[in-house]
């Protein structure tokens, strides 16, 4: 069935992130809510130039909304068949680290790449596991503020804490400037704190 090859992200309207009530298409191709983009357009009425939410292609004058019957009845077909969610996941909401390659709603990372300073959901993450050009690039779970728990010269995670210099290093520094350290797993040093 076509709708197994469709997702509710592609019928969503960007500026309510709701599914497309009144679809309208504007002149550059983008598709809104005729609610939202009237809102919208009726907030910059005063200029005499009216712009897309995504884009931001400019119109003047305003142009006339029309409703896009076409996908007003396709989103109606969709709304009676079900629509798949746009992956096996949830959007990231507060507390959860937010896909980096994600456009608009972002969904949940899944993994973080130490190569790429990046976190992925389920879709984007793939060629790390399938492409040859990934293959030395190491995933781990998702972690927000990737770029402060990369250690700046060796390019690791930060997953060792130095007890001596009071500090988190990766695996590397143990072999260098921390080589006569007292060094343990962050995660164990955390544990320790938090006990205390």
């Amino acid at each position: 069935m076509a709708s197994n090859l469709w997702s509710q992200e592609q019928f969503s309207c960007s500026v309510c992130l709701e599914l497309l009530k009144d679809p309208v298409t504007i002149p550059c191709g983008h598709s809104y809510c005729m609610g939202c983009i009237k809102n919208c357009w009726d907030q910059t009425d005063h200029t005499g130039v009216y712009s897309c939410p995504q884009c931001r292609e400019t119109f003047t004058p305003r142009p006339v909304l029309r409703r896009n019957t076409m996908l007003a009845e396709v989103v109606e077909k969709l709304k009676k068949t079900g629509l798949n969610p746009p992956h096996a996941q949830s959007y990231a909401g507060p507390g959860d680290v937010p896909c980096d390659f994600c456009t608009g709603r972002k969904f949940k990372a899944l993994k973080s790449c130490s190569t790429c300073l990046a976190s992925y959901c389920e879709t984007p993450v793939k060629p790390h596991y399938e492409g040859a050009a990934f293959k030395r690039h190491k995933l781990i779970n998702a972690i927000g503020n990737l770029e402060q728990k990369i250690c700046a010269e060796h390019q690791k995670v930060l997953e060792v804490f130095c007890r001596t210099d009071q500090t988190c290093i990766c695996l590397l520094c143990t072999q260098d400037e921390h080589k006569s350290h007292d060094t343990v797993s962050a995660k164990k040093e955390r544990t320790g704190k938090q006990i205390l």
